[in-house]
């Protein structure tokens, strides 16, 4: 067990924890990025409740919202750190797995404060219904970013995070990766979202999506073709606004300023919620109450919602 504040000991036990050879692509990485986004994702500016401090979702009522579906095996992969390191907070260790893992895919550095701490009950879980619904467009997308703080070139600079992973027809109803290296960050999802033909393509599940299909290996043997790629109505939408393109744009042609300004939304993002003073201490009332309240460990079993939307 490592003392206390030893974060370098930490990132390092997160980064054992990447490698996942039977776990979608072979990676942990981009679900861990997922469960800090989610973590930190239900703030709203407004009634300054939600976001990051309290990891919410150990309780049914936030880890149970069918939008976290898939997150449990994130959570449970994450268990054994816990196990190591109990004196970390949930809330501490999800955004620092998130943070550990856009670097050790080929990400920015993103800044990272510690001071957390652990919601006791669940009676400060945020309502449900706070995250994106990934089959809406624009007006959602504001509706859902701008009640967290973030500005228009903020919301597309953070759904550049669809570098990473993929979507599950049995999570969220959708189906299939983002881009063809679903485990290392890039700006490929931008390039691909503006230089690809995307058809519209309804699911039997009755969802709709688009996809991308290369005539070139829809030709050949079954067995070789490639999975085509996807892109939800959300990211379409990025594409087709006229104030969220010029960022879009920017962002496929120029991967260090997406790299600069994805870094810096996704420290926004974790601290969401946050209150610090001069000296980067919490001043959260949860935190000044119980000081830093690392919540017992759970279980390595991931149990979770099986549906839900992206």
């Amino acid at each position: 067990m490592s003392k206390l504040g030893d974060y370098d000991a930490v990132r390092r036990d997160i980064v054992a924890q990447l490698k996942k050879p039977d776990y979608d692509d072979g990676s942990a990485g981009p679900v861990f990025v997922r469960l800090a986004w989610h973590s930190a994702g239900t703030y709203d500016a407004q009634s300054d409740t939600g976001g990051s401090n309290g990891a919410g979702m150990r309780y049914e009522a936030e880890g149970g919202d069918p939008a976290n579906a898939g997150l449990q095996y994130g959570r449970a992969f994450l268990e054994p750190v816990k196990e190591n390191h109990p004196w970390i907070t949930y809330s501490d260790l999800w955004t620092l797995a998130g943070v550990v893992a856009i670097e050790e895919m080929g990400g920015p550095k993103v800044e990272w404060k510690p001071g957390r701490t652990d919601l006791v009950d669940d009676s400060k879980v945020p309502p449900r219904g706070r995250l994106p619904d990934a089959a809406q467009g624009a007006d959602h997308l504001r509706l859902i970013f701008h009640r967290m703080g973030f500005n228009d070139q903020e919301i597309v600079a953070l759904a550049g995070g669809h570098n990473l992973g993929r979507c599950h027809g049995d999570r969220s109803g959708f189906q299939g990766p983002w881009v063809n290296n679903p485990t290392r960050f890039s700006n490929q999802f931008f390039k691909l979202l503006l230089n690809l033909e995307w058809e519209p393509k309804t699911l039997e599940n009755g969802m709709s999506q688009f996809v991308h299909e290369d005539p070139d290996l829809a030709d050949g043997d079954d067995d070789d073709e490639e999975e085509p790629l996807m892109m939800l109505p959300t990211d379409i939408a990025l594409r087709d606004d006229p104030a969220f393109r010029p960022w879009v744009e920017k962002y496929a042609n120029d991967k260090d300023l997406f790299f600069d300004h994805f870094a810096k939304v996704f420290a926004k993002l974790i601290e969401l919620g946050i209150r610090r003073d001069a000296n980067d201490n919490i001043l959260n009332t949860d935190n000044v109450k119980g000081g830093y309240v690392s919540a017992p460990k759970k279980s390595n079993v991931a149990t979770g919602p099986s549906r839900a939307r992206l």
